[in-house]
């Protein structure tokens, strides 16, 4: 079956960075666009960064656009998010998606587990 198992999660200062990776197996990965989301506890889980199949094409919530880099690796069924600049508000559980597009959470079929980030003030 599929499975989305994310790492690279942490505590980390504001401004700081941390690295999400994503490792895909039971697909096709280099088919698939991939996305990532986050969820903050009590909000809804929004969307972060999507990726199309072969990563010519990426797409940015606005609250990230120029902090965050999506990027793949079809080579190693991988993708990843390179968070920089991170703030306080970055704080949430980050999962990573598969087998969809856009911006909204039901539109994937696929989800890993979570990977939890904490950046402190």
């Amino acid at each position: 079956q599929v499975q989305l198992v994310e790492s690279g999660g942490g505590l980390v200062q504001a401004g700081g960075s941390l690295r999400l990776s994503c490792a895909a197996s039971g697909l096709t990965f280099s088919w698939y666009p991939m996305g990532w989301f986050r969820q903050a506890p009590g909000k809804a889980r929004d969307f972060v960064a999507s990726i199309n199949s072969s990563g010519t094409n990426t797409n940015y919530a606005d609250s990230v656009k120029g902090r965050f880099t999506i990027s793949r690796d079809n080579a190693k069924n991988t993708v990843y998010l390179q968070m920089n600049s991170l703030k306080p508000e970055d704080t949430a559980v980050y999962y990573c998606a598969g087998g969809g597009w856009g911006t909204r959470d039901s539109a994937y079929a696929y989800w890993g587990q979570g990977t939890q980030v904490t950046v402190s003030s």
